[in-house]
C-alpha cells in the first residue's frame, strides 16, 4: 500500500467527515484500500471521534487458550520478533503478533511506547479486526489479505492517529492465513523501510512454519535465479513420495499459480508437465536443475540431499490420501520446538504422535459434511478435548459446543436434559419449560460422552432426531427443527454393546460415520510435548511467572510410566507437583511428587537399562576385609550394590551427589536401591 504524504491530518479528517455526511470518500485523498476500509468501518457502526463501545478485550483465560492453540505460531515467530525488535530498539516502536482473527498474542517494544500503545489497547488480549478498531494495519491486512501500511490519520479512529503501522500477513504452508506481524511506531518517526522490514520478517516466519510442518517430507527449493536458491526469497514446495504437492510457501504459490485449495490436491505434473518426471532423478549432491512451469516460467529447482526420496510414481494416489499425509506431516512440527522449550535431550529425540494430527484432519473433513464422528479410547485419553478441538477448528466454531454425559443422569432426567420439555410436562418442571441440550446445540456441535450408556428407549428417540432433523420435547406436541453435527465418545468398544443387545445397531451405524481411536498416553509419542504444555497451562492457572523446569531424570521416568489414568492422571500429577514447589523454586524434582507415585514411576524399572559400570570415587573408603576367595565369589551385581551403598554413605545420604559419584542418573540410583530391597 502506498502512503499518501500529500494528505495532511486535517485533510484526512475532512475526508472522513465527508464520508459520514455523503457516504463517499473524496478521490485522491487516500488510497483505494484505505477508502474501502473506511467504508467498512462506517458500516460496522464505528464513529471516528468516539472510542469503540466496550472494545473487545480477551479475558486472561481466553488469552491462555488462544496462546495454547497458537503455540507453534508463537514459538516460531518469537525469535524473528526478537531479531526485528533488536533492529529497532530505542526508536519508539512496537512489534506485534496477531492470530488470524486479529487477536494480539505477543508484543515487544520500548517501554515508553508500550505505555502509549496500551492506552489504545494495542496489547496482547485485544482484538484488532476492522469491525472493532476501524481501519488499522492488522485488521485491514486481514480484510485484504495483503501487506498494509496505515499512516497516522489514515486510521479511522482518531484516537489511533498517533500511530503508523505496517503489517504483513503470515501464511501457513497450506495457504491459509495463520497470523499477522505488525510494526507500530509514532507516526512522526515512520520510515518507508519499515514496510519492507515487516514483510521480510513475515516471510521468515512463514519459512520457519513451513520447515517445521514438513520436517520429514521431500523438499524442493525454487527460484528464477540459481543464486537465489537457499535465500529468504526462494519458493518452497513439500511433496509426497508419490508426487502430490503437500505444502507451498506464499512465493511458490505465486510463481506456480497455486491456490490454497489446490495444496494437497494437485500433483507435480499439473504444475511442471512432462518435466515433472525429471524431478525423480535430481542429483543427490543438491545440484539445481532448470525446469519450465506450465505457465512458461523458467525456474531453478533443487532438492535436499538428506531428504532425497522418490517424488514421482507411475500410479497416482487419491487427493484424500495425499491430504491425510499432509496432516500427518504437520504433527512433526512440535519436534522442532523442543529445544526452544528447554526440553531435556532425551525428550527431544522422541517423535510426536502423528496419528492424532491425521485423525483430526480426517474428522474435520467428514464433519464439514455433517457426518458424525465416534471417538473411542480409554478413560482419560482426552476424547472430549479432541471433540472440542474438532469443533474449534471446524466451520461451526462460532456456534455452541454442547456436552451431555449419558452416564451421569438416570433415564428420566436424561430424557428431559437431552430432548427438553414443555412447561408443566412433569411434576417439578419449570413453567417455561426447557429447550434441551439438542436444541441448545442448534448450529453447532452436540457431544454425547459415554454414549454407550444411553438407555435403549432414548436411543430410539435420538435415532429419530438424526433422521428427521427435528426434536420433540417431553410433553410437547410439535417438533422443532435442529441442525447440529454429532460427536460421540465411549471408553469401551461400542460394537460389543451392539452384539450384546445393549445398543441399537441402526443407531450405531448412524453415529459411526467415522471412528477415531484415541490412543492411550502410553502409546503416544508426544508425551514430552504434553508435559510441557500442561506445565505451561498449570503455571498460568497458578499465576506463576514462568512454567517450572523439570529435571532430566524426572522427565525420563515420566516417559516410561504406563499412565493407566492417561492424560487426566498426568495432569493431576503435574498439578500436585507444581503446588508443592516452594516460593523460590522453579524446578521440579522427584521430591515434589507424591510418595505413591514415587514408587510407581520413579522406582519401578519399566524398561531395562543398559549395563552401567559404576564409577567409584577414589576417595571412598576401601571395603571391609575380604579374602581373595570371597572376592572371587562376589558377582558383579553385588559389587554394584556395594558401590552404591558406599557412595551414599560417603555423600551423607545426598542422593544427587551419590548418583554423580557413581556416574548414573538419580532415577537409575533409586531403581537400583529398589532392586536391592526386593
Amino acid at each position: 500500500m502506498q502512503l499518501t504524504p500529500q494528505a495532511t491530518a486535517d485533510q484526512l479528517r475532512q475526508a472522513r467527515r465527508c464520508l459520514l455526511e455523503t457516504g463517499e470518500v473524496p478521490e485522491g485523498v487516500v488510497s483505494l484500500q484505505v477508502s474501502l476500509s473506511w467504508q467498512r468501518s462506517q458500516m460496522a457502526g464505528l464513529s471516528p471521534a468516539e472510542p469503540p463501545v466496550a472494545p473487545p478485550i480477551s479475558s486472561a483465560a481466553d488469552l491462555r487458550r488462544a496462546l495454547a492453540c497458537e503455540y507453534d505460531l508463537l514459538a516460531h515467530a518469537r525469535p524473528v520478533m526478537e531479531f526485528l525488535y533488536d533492529q529497532m530498539r530505542d526508536s519508539g516502536s512496537l512489534v506485534v503478533l496477531a492470530d488470524s482473527q486479529g487477536l494480539l498474542l505477543h508484543s515487544l517494544g520500548d517501554p515508553d511506547f508500550i505505555t502509549r500503545a496500551e492506552r489504545v489497547s494495542l496489547a496482547p488480549g485485544a482484538l484488532w479486526r476492522e469491525e472493532h478498531r476501524g481501519t488499522n494495519a492488522i485488521g485491514t491486512a486481514i480484510a485484504n489479505g495483503c501487506p498494509t501500511v496505515i499512516h497516522g490519520a489514515e486510521h479511522y479512529l482518531e484516537r489511533n492517529s498517533f500511530l503508523t503501522c505496517a503489517a504483513s500477513p503470515v501464511m501457513a504452508p497450506d495457504g491459509r492465513l495463520r497470523g499477522v506481524l505488525d510494526i507500530s511506531v509514532d507516526q512522526s518517526g515512520y520510515h518507508p523501510h519499515t514496510f519492507a522490514l515487516v514483510r521480510s520478517a513475515a516471510r521468515m516466519i512463514e519459512d520457519r512454519l513451513f520447515h517445521a510442518r514438513h520436517i520429514n517430507d521431500p523438499l524442493l527449493r525454487l527460484h528464477p535465479h540459481v543464486e537465489g536458491l537457499g535465500s529468504v526469497g526462494e519458493g518452497l514446495l513439500a511433496v509426497s513420495e508419490d508426487g502430490w504437492i503437500m505444502g507451498a510457501n506464499a512465493i511458490a504459490q505465486q510463481w506456480l499459480n497455486l491456490s490454497a485449495s489446490q495444496i494437497g490436491a494437485i500433483t507435480l505434473d499439473r504444475v511442471f508437465g512432462p518435466q515433472a518426471m525429471r524431478l525423480q532423478s535430481l542429483p543427490a549432491t543438491g545440484q539445481p536443475t532448470r525446469v519450465t512451469t506450465m505457465q512458461g516460467h523458467n525456474l531453478f529447482v533443487r532438492d535436499e540431499p538428506d531428504r532425497r526420496r522418490r517424488v514421482w510414481a507411475a500410479t497416482p494416489v487419491s487427493p484424500n490420501r495425499a491430504r491425510a499425509a499432509s496432516a500427518a506431516s504437520s504433527a512433526a512440527a512440535a519436534a522442532a520446538l523442543a529445544a526452544a522449550r528447554g526440553r531435556p535431550p532425551q525428550a527431544q529425540d522422541r517423535r510426536d504422535d502423528r496419528r492424532m494430527a491425521q485423525a483430526l484432519t480426517r474428522a474435520l473433513r467428514v464433519q464439514a459434511q455433517g457426518i458424525p464422528v465416534l471417538l473411542q479410547g480409554e478413560t482419560g485419553t482426552g476424547k472430549e478435548v479432541f471433540a472440542r478441538t474438532l469443533h474449534a477448528e471446524g466451520d461451526r466454531a462460532s456456534k455452541p459446543f454442547v456436552t451431555v454425559n449419558c452416564a451421569s443422569l438416570p433415564e428420566t432426567l436424561l430424557e428431559a436434559e437431552l430432548f427438553g420439555y414443555a412447561g408443566g410436562a412433569f411434576p417439578g418442571a419449570r413453567p417455561e419449560g426447557s429447550p434441551g441440550r439438542i436444541r441448545q446445540a442448534d448450529g453447532g456441535t452436540l457431544f454425547l460422552d459415554e454414549v454407550g450408556e444411553l438407555p435403549l428407549t432414548l436411543q430410539a428417540r435420538l435415532l429419530r432426531v438424526m433422521q428427521d432433523k427435528q426434536v420433540v420435547a417431553v410433553g410437547a406436541c410439535h417438533a422443532e427443527p435442529v441442525d447440529f453435527v454429532l460427536a460421540c465418545a465411549t471408553h469401551h468398544p461400542l460394537r460389543d454393546a451392539v452384539t450384546a443387545g445393549r445398543f441399537r445397531e441402526d443407531l450405531y451405524w448412524r453415529i459411526n460415520g467415522l471412528t477415531v481411536q484415541i490412543p492411550a498416553l502410553r502409546e503416544r509419542g508426544d508425551t514430552a510435548d504434553l508435559i510441557d504444555d500442561m506445565l505451561a497451562s498449570i503455571a498460568l492457572d497458578m499465576k506463576r511467572p514462568e512454567p517450572p523446569r523439570i529435571t532430566t531424570e524426572v522427565v525420563e521416568a515420566l516417559l516410561q510410566h504406563p499412565w493407566p489414568g492417561n492424560l487426566r492422571q498426568l495432569h493431576a500429577v503435574l498439578r500436585t507437583a507444581c503446588a508443592l514447589l516452594g516460593p523460590h523454586e522453579d524446578e521440579l524434582h522427584w521430591e515434589h511428587f507424591s510418595e505413591d507415585l514415587w514408587y510407581d514411576v520413579f522406582s519401578r524399572p519399566y524398561r531395562d537399562d543398559p549395563p552401567v559400570a559404576p564409577r567409584i570415587d577414589p576417595h571412598l573408603p576401601p571395603p571391609p576385609n575380604a579374602s581373595p576367595e570371597e572376592a572371587g565369589e562376589v558377582n558383579l551385581r553385588r559389587l554394584s550394590h556395594t558401590a552404591i551403598e558406599r557412595a551414599i554413605q560417603a555423600s551423607n545420604g545426598n542422593m544427587s551427589e551419590a548418583a554423580r559419584k557413581l556416574g548414573i542418573s538419580r532415577n537409575t540410583l533409586y531403581r537400583r536401591l529398589k532392586q536391592v530391597s526386593e
